[in-house]
């Protein structure tokens, strides 16, 4: 653990680390929330899944071009502007009863102002600490994100089963907008200047390990989005009007499947990356989720979940690996919006398929397809083995950029 020790002698890097966790946080509980909201707002999950796949387009077509646009404008302003403009949105969403076309076009916006914090903060850590640390410090990130994509929705289910949905949003956009305003009020992020990429919008999609990462990054998110939801259908409570809401059951259970992933992030994330990693990595979550199926009792729940969350940071640990080791640093920013929108959309889509397979065979429809999903990223991540880099003894520092000089004849 002295790897992690030696990442506090670098000034800002927690702060960074910290702030960045709180600007991300709302969009590990949007996706329960939004769910419980249109629900109960409609009477079905299927409008739920309709709202949650439209912020999925909005947020597809925001992720790589709010990236660029960091190069061009510089990080504080386009994260000031984006993270305003989606909070008042969520407000909007939470407290007026608008007609369902109306709630899905703000839904569309919502997507389409996502601030682009993940590409910001991916692309800072290479400048944070020496290339020995990076590898610690993705762990560490890793952790972090694992806590907003599970420990979100605990706090989603909790708020919104004591104070309303409503209230859900309203916290969620309160977090988006502190959080990121300690991220953006940050020293390194006007310290560090993000270059322009000098190619055209997806010309980093050319870079194998980007298209890898994701793609596995996809089914890998969404898979979380269908158990979550799943725990929650389980342990739903019936308010007598046909619907209803979550149950602390369902908050315990994905507080321990959080707790597996923090642990599992910190004593495996750091390691060396091999290309036979990811795969590895992603049985262990399959086999967790798997065995879910065995009994919706709470306990076994708690156990098996556990066991599946240790894979769990270690496998977005390896895709910033990737990703940081074999793309240039004018282009990781673009790299890593590609990837966050993957698992962005994954997240909605997830859900979507989910609040379907709810509807249609209850709480242990979910959980199947979270095990689909996780057996296609395996699957991925099995094929394409050949493109994975071996990072034993290696810097995962990003590749200088280089270009062509022209010199005058003699």
């Amino acid at each position: 653990m002295g790897i992690y020790r030696d990442l506090s002698r670098n000034p800002g890097v927690f702060r960074v680390l910290f702030s960045q966790l709180m600007a991300r946080f709302p969009f590990g509980m949007l996706s329960i929330i939004v769910l419980l909201h249109i629900q109960l707002t409609f009477g079905d999950f299927t409008s739920a899944g309709l709202v949650l796949a439209t912020q999925s387009v909005g947020q597809a077509v925001s992720g790589p071009l709010s990236s660029r646009l960091m190069g061009r404008w510089g990080m504080r302003r386009v994260l000031s502007v984006t993270s305003v403009l989606c909070a008042a949105l969520l407000v909007t969403i939470g407290l007026t009863r608008l007609p369902l076309p109306v709630v899905v076009l703000l839904a569309l916006l919502v997507g389409l102002s996502t601030p682009p914090v993940t590409p910001a903060v991916r692309t800072l850590y290479p400048k944070l600490v020496p290339g020995r640390q990076l590898s610690a410090l993705f762990s560490l990130d890793a952790s972090a994100q694992e806590i907003i994509w599970v420990l979100g929705p605990v706090v989603a289910v909790f708020v919104s089963s004591q104070f309303g949905t409503a209230a859900g949003l309203c916290v969620a956009a309160a977090f988006l907008l502190g959080g990121g305003a300690w991220f953006i009020m940050s020293p390194a992020l006007g310290e560090v200047q993000l270059p322009p990429s000098r190619r055209g919008l997806g010309a980093v999609l050319r870079y194998p390990t980007v298209v890898i990462s994701t793609v596995i990054g996809f089914f890998f998110v969404a898979s979380f989005a269908a158990i979550e939801a799943a725990i929650v259908a389980a342990f739903s409570v019936d308010d007598g009007h046909g619907g209803g809401h979550g149950s602390m059951e369902s908050g315990i259970v994905l507080a321990i499947f959080a707790g597996g992933s923090l642990v599992g992030g910190l004593i495996i994330g750091h390691r060396a990356m091999r290309p036979w990693s990811p795969l590895l990595r992603i049985s262990l979550v399959l086999a967790g989720t798997a065995a879910c199926l065995v009994s919706l009792n709470m306990w076994w729940l708690s156990v098996v979940l556990f066991i599946g969350g240790l894979g769990t940071a270690p496998v977005f640990a390896a895709i910033s690996n990737i990703v940081s080791s074999t793309v240039r640093f004018s282009e990781t920013a673009e790299a890593y919006g590609w990837i966050g929108t993957g698992q962005l959309v994954g997240v909605a889509s997830g859900s979507a398929l989910a609040g379907i397979a709810i509807d249609a065979g209850g709480a242990p429809g979910a959980i199947l397809v979270s095990a689909a999903l996780l057996a296609v990223a395996a699957v991925v991540a099995a094929a394409t083995m050949r493109w994975i880099p071996d990072l034993r003894g290696r810097s995962i520092e990003p590749p200088a950029d280089t270009g062509t000089l022209s010199l005058p004849l003699p």
